[in-house]
């Protein structure tokens, strides 16, 4: 998954092939199970484990696969042979770019993220090089058809949210990362769905890219991304073009 909290850019993963979205599926897989395996398979019990089956069902997981991969994990003996780890960097034009990793060799995957940057006209930073400008948020959105805008403002923000904004397609939810889940929970009892609720590192300010060759290189670089295993969310602060 990749974007910024602006809907525009998030409506990028909805239109992915069948083998892109198996990867989302495998991807949020190896999520589940390594929670599972750190904090056990009952979601009222392990606080992470809810969100990431709540990620799962907004990107259209089926509810057997989630239940397969919970099980699975939960028989399976040892501990955890992955580590998140986050890498930041710029792509061109000095796009600003945090890639979230779940990865069991460090080594392969630096190498591997080195190669995509390098490729695109960009470069690998350290830690801190990026992540200054952007901020950590729990972002829920919900599909604005049918819906009151004072009627979803105020149950958001009587559920705990800090902040809220609709675009006239979709309302925007913004909380503390540590009340995402707070905040789902109680306008999921009201009857709300979600196109996705998760925390999300939010731009401070964007970056436009005019060339066109540029664009391109841009775009190869979040789809290598996405492409690779180890990588569970692109974050960046391109101000992506209307029709992307």
């Amino acid at each position: 998954m990749s974007g910024h909290s602006k809907w525009n850019n998030i409506k990028r993963k909805k239109e992915k092939t069948d083998a892109a979205k198996a990867k989302i599926f495998t991807k949020i897989g190896r999520e589940i199970s390594v929670i599972v395996k750190a904090g056990g398979p009952n979601p009222q019990e392990n606080s992470k484990l809810k969100d990431a089956i709540a990620k799962a069902k907004a990107n259209n997981v089926p509810n057997d696969n989630i239940e397969r991969i919970i099980k699975k994990a939960a028989g399976e003996a040892g501990g955890n042979d992955y580590e998140d780890l986050i890498y930041e960097g710029y792509g061109p034009c000095g796009v600003a770019v945090v890639v979230e990793t779940l990865t069991d060799n460090r080594n392969r995957t630096a190498g591997e993220m080195r190669h995509y940057f390098d490729k695109c006209g960009g470069n690998l930073g350290q830690s801190g090089s990026v992540m200054f400008m952007f901020e950590r948020k729990g972002v829920i959105a919900i599909e604005g058809e049918g819906l009151d805008e004072d009627t979803v403002m105020e149950a958001a923000l009587e559920a705990g949210a800090e902040d809220f904004s609709f675009d006239g397609d979709v309302f925007e939810i913004t909380t503390e990362p540590n009340d995402l889940g707070a905040v789902r929970d109680a306008l999921e009892e009201q009857g709300y769905s979600f196109l996705s609720a998760e925390v999300q590192y939010i731009p401070s300010t964007m970056t436009a890219i005019d060339d066109p060759d540029m664009q391109t290189k841009m775009e190869k670089l979040i789809d290598m991304l996405e492409d690779n295993d180890d990588v569970q969310a692109i974050w960046h602060n391109w101000d992506m073009p209307d029709d992307e």
